[in-house]
């Protein structure tokens, strides 16, 4: 996406020290990963401080998937590629749970924290929590 015709252009007037996040953004949108569906996914807000995101792995297994994050980027991804037998050494005749290679990736705000995450019947659930420190919470301001 050509900077010049970048949505947010028309938030940079009416903002200061917000351009890293809007070049995030354009970044994102530009992602073919951005566009991808695979694996399917939910982000809910269970509280204002308090986030879960589900992705449906089913045919998964915790030891095939990482869970990484770095910076301001939260990144899950298959270890494996596709298995031509299953797990008991049988030939698989169909194939219909996908178990491709994928990345999917959520760029998360400084004060979100992973508490845990959990692979349980297919459905693997990470739950955030936004941290928000002293300094940032709203106050008063003493007028002299």
């Amino acid at each position: 996406m050509n900077r010049n015709i970048s949505i947010w252009n028309s938030l940079r007037p009416f903002s200061v020290g917000f351009d890293s996040i809007f070049d995030d953004f354009d970044r994102m949108l530009e992602s073919s990963e951005f566009n991808s569906n695979y694996p399917p996914y939910n982000i809910k807000r269970e509280s204002d401080n308090d986030y879960k995101i589900e992705v449906a792995l089913a045919g998964f297994d915790k030891k095939d998937i990482e869970v990484e994050i770095k910076d301001s980027t939260l990144t899950i991804r298959n270890k494996n590629v596709e298995k031509v037998v299953d797990e008991n050494g049988e030939d698989i005749i169909h194939k219909g749970i996908s178990t491709r290679k994928f990345q999917r990736s959520f760029t998360i705000s400084e004060e979100v924290k992973v508490k845990e995450a959990e692979l349980k019947n297919g459905l693997l659930t990470i739950n955030l929590e936004k941290i928000i420190p002293e300094e940032k919470k709203p106050r008063l301001i003493n007028i002299q």
